[in-house]
Formats: C-alpha cells, sequence, structure tokens
C-alpha cells in the first residue's frame, strides 16, 4: 500500500517545471530573434521585392488545373514506411539488452511481427496499383 502512495507522490506539478521552463525559453527565443531580425533587417521595398516571386518565370493561365494525384499517394506512402524505420532504432539501441536479460527471443518475435504487419500493408498497395505511374 506504501509504494502505491510513494508512486503517486512522484507526479507533482513541481516535477513540470524544467518542460515548462524550457518551454517558456524556447518560446522567448523566438519571438526575440523575430523582434531583432525585424529591428535589424533590411528595410528597402521596391516594386520588384512586392511582386510575387514565382521562379523566375512569369506566371500563365490558372493555378487551379487538376493534378496527379500519383504523386501525393507515393509520397504518403513514403511517409508512411519511413516512419516504420524510427520504430527499428530503439530495438537496435537496446539489442543487447534484451539478449542479456533472455527475452530476446521474445522481442525479436514481436519485431517481425510488425515487419510483417507492414509486409502485408506493403504488398496491398503493390497490388492494387498505388506505386505504377500512367503514361
Amino acid at each position: 500500500m506504501n509504494l502505491l502512495f510513494l508512486a503517486a507522490d512522484h507526479n507533482t506539478p513541481i516535477n513540470y517545471f524544467p518542460v515548462a521552463l524550457q518551454l517558456v525559453i524556447a518560446i522567448g527565443f523566438i519571438i526575440v530573434m523575430m523582434v531583432v531580425s525585424h529591428l535589424l533587417g533590411p528595410k528597402r521595398r521596391t516594386k520588384d521585392k512586392l511582386i510575387n516571386f514565382e521562379s523566375g518565370i512569369p506566371s500563365v493561365g490558372n493555378a487551379r488545373q487538376p493534378m496527379g494525384i500519383k504523386y501525393f499517394l507515393v509520397a504518403i506512402l513514403f511517409v508512411l514506411f519511413d516512419v516504420e524505420v524510427i520504430f527499428f532504432y530503439p530495438y537496435a539501441v537496446n539489442f543487447r539488452y534484451f539478449i542479456t536479460q533472455n527475452i530476446g527471443n521474445q522481442v525479436f518475435l514481436e519485431v517481425v511481427l510488425f515487419v510483417a504487419f507492414f509486409l502485408c500493408g506493403f504488398i496491398y498497395i503493390v497490388k492494387k496499383g498505388a506505386l505504377e505511374w500512367e503514361d
């Protein structure tokens, strides 16, 4: 019963003070840098600087033309499978610990299941033709 009360004592508002302090310092740094750059930066406003810059090419036509969805689909799938790799990092860092604690086989099986789920998703999108480009 004492252990339960001990655990509750560790979760007090004062324990969050370093996080709040870091947040205040970060926001303060951003505000100070924006004000300093505004005050010290050049203020030459010419007609050429106030027009929109579009890679040096004059804009032609309407910007609201339909665009192929394949580019966005591939980008989203890349992000999805790229984030999967991030989850391997903790496993790789703690691999030696898992082996010494004799739980290496269990953790390895969990990682294999994790990869299997993503492999099933990858096979699904390949079969659906999400990665095939049209001419």
